[in-house]
């Protein structure tokens, strides 16, 4: 009989401010299904944001899981077997995936700007929780066209071109059986910058295959980031994790948490004196442990 691959979980906070209680609860809720199944815990340091990006958050990040009570394998503190684990400079890994999805003529340049994009659909797309309006068909180049070289420096856009019509499906192991079809409640999407760095979705994606990821536990406001980066990983030959979409947090006027809000941060409660016990208790009586 054949052995089950052991449990890989990871944490990926992005240091563009102090974490909040909503990213927190998430990241706990990592750590304990990877507790739970007697598995590895990864931590990776998703910096690839350089605008955002500070040090101290990095900094604080690190400090502020480990007082919540997290430990970790894996990370950019400790090292590991799939080191670095700072997306900042893992460039290389994300650089050969392009090129893979560049052979395989499953990306094209576009200098169209999300104005452009938005007035060509006629109107913002109004997914839940997306932020990506849907690319139109009729801005495509012809699969057939000539497809430029990516060049040793990127100064354009490169788009994954997506299979329009296709229904994709996968089961979360909270929310059940999710649906997509590719081309209406999302377009093709962005898999590398104009100002050089790869998008979220295909860090995000060959990081996790790379890693040996078996689950990526995260907020359910990425739903519809993990159709996109499934179809990555099945372009580039990967196998894909399992998915476990947390609920989000909101403040009190039922906004959901971000890191604008400062007084719900970790760094904030410790400084009050609030206990990580007691933090850690609230939420269990409202996320109690599912397999």
């Amino acid at each position: 009989m054949k052995s089950p691959i052991p449990y890989r979980g990871r944490l990926a906070p992005s240091p563009t401010g102090h974490l909040h209680l909503g990213h927190a609860r998430t990241f706990w809720i990592a750590a304990r299904r990877a507790a739970n199944a007697g598995g590895t815990l990864i931590l990776r340091n998703d910096d690839l944001d350089a605008a955002r990006y500070r040090m101290d958050f990095a900094e604080a990040m690190v400090e502020d899981l480990r007082w919540l009570g997290l430990r970790w394998s894996e990370g950019p503190d400790i090292g590991g077997p799939h080191a670095p684990y700072a997306q900042s400079t893992r460039l290389p890994f994300y650089r050969a995936a392009l090129e893979r999805l560049h052979a395989a003529r499953l990306i094209y340049p576009c200098a169209r700007s999300r104005r452009d994009v938005i007035e060509a659909a006629g109107a913002p797309h109004e997914g839940a929780g997306d932020d990506e309006p849907v690319y139109p068909a009729s801005l495509r180049p012809d699969p057939d066209a000539p497809l430029p070289p990516l060049g040793e420096r990127i100064e354009v856009n490169w788009r994954l071109r997506v299979p329009d019509g296709e229904r994709l499906e996968f089961t979360d192991t909270r929310l059940g059986a999710q649906r997509a079809v590719a081309g209406v409640d999302f377009g093709d999407f962005p898999v590398w910058r104009k100002d050089d760095c790869p998008s979220y979705q295909l860090a995000c994606a060959v990081d996790d295959a790379e890693m040996g990821v078996t689950e990526v536990v995260r907020g359910e406001d990425l739903v519809r980031s993990t159709f996109r980066q499934l179809l990555i990983l099945r372009a580039l030959g990967l196998g894909a994790p399992a998915y476990h979409h947390c609920p989000l947090m909101a403040d009190e006027a039922g906004t959901r948490l971000a890191k604008r809000h400062d007084s719900l941060s970790l760094r904030t409660l410790r400084l009050r004196g609030e206990s990580p016990g007691a933090i850690c208790a609230r939420w269990e009586a409202l996320e109690p442990l599912r397999p």
